[in-house]
């Protein structure tokens, strides 16, 4: 491909190239799959089983829940807390991780917080630092802009890595605006962050931003990690950017669980509608109008044992308690997980 734009992305995921096995046909409106989920763990080895690699690295899930259970922050991050008592509130309310904010970690450490006091403190508390939010600009096109973002995120990386963090999630930080930016354009800026990522031992997750003029669909991403070629190329989706971008909830089963780490978790209201909707208005899971039972089977069917990740903006729950809130979060993610297989 010489050059690919918005449009060819569309045109170049749409022709059946995909980053798994091909997925088996699923009723549109339901996202019913042929044969019914497992009631048991299968055994390891099973074709098709989602569930051989979590069950046999966590204890916690089984073949109805494959998944890990993450608390992004930005769930609690109105109730102003110090991150280590976001991360007490993360254990207690019954998570496998969390998904910090790095301006958290930074705050910390001014704070007089050491690094490997962090790293111990996720390690008593039997939680794992499974992503970490950033903004650095690594999609501006002024040079010297890039190549401090990049310098920017090789020392977020490094930070990550004293803390046992694994990932980074890298949305489309300046050029949110730009419209019709090459993909190729935007598949090299990232290859150069997975060159980076894999001498610091942290991933950066490309992510798609639904209100975004560059990356704001899951097709652009998918043509993107394809396009650079590196081992560990991945997709960082939201349900609330997938709706807000427009693309197609269908478009999941494309997607191997191998191109998905982390998945961020939510979900939103039938009104004010896509064009008008804003991350304030993110709810609970199974309180909106998101097609879940569908991705949650399009997401174990393609073998995905990631985690999903609670990341909510909404200012009613931000004026609650904060272990209330991230109880709540966990307790209907489960909910609407466990429906799935109904």
């Amino acid at each position: 491909m010489a050059s690919l734009t918005r449009r060819a992305a569309l045109k170049f995921v749409g022709t059946g190239i995909v980053l798994g096995a091909a997925a088996r046909p699923l009723d549109r409106a339901s996202g019913a799959e042929p044969a019914a989920a497992p009631s048991a763990p299968v055994s390891p080895g099973a074709p098709g089983s989602p569930t051989v690699a979590a069950t046999a690295a966590d204890p916690r899930r089984s073949a109805k829940e494959p998944f890990g259970y993450c608390l992004n922050t930005a769930t609690i991050r109105g109730q102003k807390l110090p991150l280590v008592a976001e991360l007490d509130i993360a254990a207690k309310a019954g998570y496998h991780a969390v998904e910090p904010w790095f301006s958290e970690i930074e705050d910390y450490q001014k704070k007089g917080g050491t690094l490997p006091d962090l790293k111990k403190r996720l390690a008593d508390l039997n939680l794992t630092m499974e992503s970490a939010i950033a903004f650095p600009e690594w999609l501006v096109d002024d040079e010297a802009k890039r190549t401090a973002a990049i310098e920017l995120a090789k020392k977020q990386m490094g930070t990550l890595q004293q803390v046992g963090g694994k990932r980074l999630a890298c949305p489309p930080a300046g050029a949110t605006n730009v419209e019709n930016m090459s993909l190729h354009k935007i598949t090299a800026r990232y290859r150069a962050l997975l060159e980076l990522g894999e001498k610091m031992n942290v991933v950066p997750e490309l992510e798609v931003w639904g209100f975004s003029k560059t990356l704001g669909r899951l097709s652009e991403a998918a043509a993107v990690v394809i396009e650079c070629g590196h081992p560990q190329a991945c997709i960082l989706p939201d349900v609330f950017h997938l709706y807000k971008g427009g693309s197609d909830f269908n478009g999941m089963r494309f997607l191997s669980g191998q191109a998905l780490h982390v998945l961020h978790m939510n979900d939103y209201p039938d009104q004010p509608g896509r064009d008008k909707v804003t991350d304030a208005e993110r709810v609970y899971p199974g309180d909106g109008v998101a097609p879940l039972k569908m991705l949650f089977r399009n997401l174990r069917m393609n073998g995905y044992t990631g985690y999903l990740s609670l990341e909510l903006f909404n200012r009613t729950y931000w004026e609650q308690d904060a272990l209330l809130v991230a109880r709540t979060a966990l307790e209907k993610t489960r909910i609407a997980v466990l429906s799935a297989w109904e």
